[in-house]
Parts: structure tokens; sequence; C-alpha cells
């Protein structure tokens, strides 16, 4: 499956999760969470350490999730991401797109493993959707 067939069966479903959300607006954890607003997208955000970001009730982990959602971005060091992916396989989650800079080796291997759709190339969501930093 090409990367553009990937990106079309993530971008397919419904509802998401932002892993790494962050309330500072200049991060990209912050960024990628306003793109799916700006899109009419539902979304949640993910931070443990937040109790909101961007105005939306932010949750600890996946797990913490008031629904299953379709798919997750992930914004977090290479080596939480590893954690993240099994965590996402947990949920049930099919649906991961490691952004830039968040994926590692071993965390693709891993997802891919687990049957996972797995967007880890260097696409950006902020490019595929297309983003206005407001």
């Amino acid at each position: 499956m090409d990367i553009h067939e990937r990106i079309r069966l993530f971008l397919d479903g419904k509802p998401h999760a932002v892993v790494g959300a962050s309330t500072n607006r200049e991060k990209y954890g912050n960024k990628v969470l306003r793109c799916y607003r700006q899109h009419g997208r539902p979304v949640y955000p993910i931070n443990p350490g937040a109790k909101e970001v961007e105005g939306l009730p932010a949750y600890p982990d996946l797990a913490a999730l008031p629904e299953k959602v379709h798919g997750i971005s992930v914004i977090t060091p290479p080596a939480v991401t590893e954690r993240v992916v099994e965590a996402a396989a947990e949920a049930g989650i099919r649906h991961i797109w490691m952004q830039p800079g968040a994926e590692s080796p071993a965390a693709v291997d891993r997802a891919e493993e687990l049957g996972m759709n797995v967007i880890a190339d260097g696409s950006c969501i902020l490019v595929a959707l297309g983003f206005r930093d407001e």
C-alpha cells in the first residue's frame, strides 16, 4: 500500500487523538490538534500534565478516552512513541501517524507487526490537511 492510500485510510475515519498535545501554541503538538479542529474533525488531546488543551478536556493516556478513536497522531520523543504503539494496540487503535521526529525504527516495526496502518515516512498531517496558524 502506498503512502497516499495509508493517509486516505487514516483520514477516512473519526475521531482521532493527538498523543503529545501541547498547551504551547508554538509546539507541533498544539498545531496538529488545532489542524484537526480547523477541518471540523473530532479530536481528543492526550497530555498527562494538562487538564485541557485549546479548550478541550485533556486525557492522561489512550485508555482514559471516553470512546474508541479511529487513529492517533503522535508527537512524542521516539522512545515514548514506542510505548504509545503498545498502548494503541491495547486500545484497539489500528491507525497511527508518527509525525516527523516522533518515529523510530522500533516503533514503526512494532506497529507494522501489530497490523497497524502506519504513517512514518516524514509526512506531516499539517501539510496533508492544510493548516492555518491563527
